[in-house]
């Protein structure tokens, strides 16, 4: 232990490592912001710190079961000329998950009504939204983390490193999941440009899980150019009113309109 501490080789894959895991959290961040901005204010935070907890426990989990993750590669059957593995079924299922969840947030925010699926505040069971979020979040999770972690195993050789990397990687998320979420509620073309990205993601997914290898840079890439040129429209339009979307839970910040007789 003490000689892999003054190795600057672990320190440099301990850097590495982290700031690849920073970035591997974003679509996880941009997943949760979307899903929790549909609670109540009073569970929304509450919601958001769980949902980052169970990206950790995911991805410690996953990684303590190395072998069983290794195992997810090898070959299960053939279909259209591509060798199947268990990690193919994976990330077809999470990105089929994906493009799905991003389709119907969209309709939701675009053409969709405000009296979806409330809780029990506003008319609906106590506890089905939260807990179906955090179903969801778990699920996602596991996709995003089986990446991650076959990332991890191949960037450092030390399990400790791997854990630091992670833990501090979500540390970064829970600090920077809040800030990022209540920014896109409130500017209404980031929320469907991260639902554009979350679609994108998912076709990437399924992508990989059909055999068709696409490197992640160019999403990455397409994602900050395009929040990089969704500023600067911001910034010139900043003093004109923005588009509303359709809200699936009533404003808790607004009067509630007067119903005559």
């Amino acid at each position: 232990m003490l000689s892999t501490l003054s190795s600057p080789d672990t320190w440099i894959a301990l850097a590495t490592l982290t700031a690849m895991e920073i970035v591997l959290g974003v679509d996880n961040i941009i997943f949760i912001a979307i899903l929790v901005g549909r609670l109540p204010a009073a569970v929304r935070e509450q919601t958001r710190r769980l949902g980052i907890a169970i990206a950790l426990l995911s991805r410690l989990g996953l990684l303590f079961a190395i072998s069983w993750i290794m195992g997810l590669t090898t070959p299960l059957f053939t279909a259209f000329g591509h060798p199947t593995t268990g990690r193919h079924l994976i990330l077809l299922l999470g990105g089929l998950f994906l493009i799905a969840k991003a389709s119907h947030e969209m309709y939701a925010k675009l053409e969709g009504g405000p009296d979806e699926a409330l809780p029990e505040a506003h008319g609906g069971p106590r506890g089905a939204a939260p807990m179906a979020m955090l179903v969801q979040i778990a699920f996602v999770d596991i996709v995003f983390s089986l990446d991650s972690v076959i990332t991890a195993v191949g960037m450092a050789e030390h399990l400790w490193v791997m854990i630091v990397a992670m833990v501090v990687a979500v540390g970064v998320m829970l600090l920077a999941a809040r800030a990022i979420g209540d920014f896109v509620e409130r500017h209404p073309s980031m929320k469907i440009l991260a639902l554009s990205f979350l679609l994108l993601i998912g076709v990437l997914l399924v992508a990989e899980g059909t055999g068709q290898h696409l490197s992640k840079g160019y999403v990455y890439f397409a994602m900050a150019f395009s929040i990089s040129i969704e500023l600067l429209n911001m910034r010139f339009r900043r003093n004109q009113q923005p588009v509303h979307l359709h809200a699936t839970l009533p404003d808790e910040s607004s009067p509630t309109p007067e119903h005559g007789p």
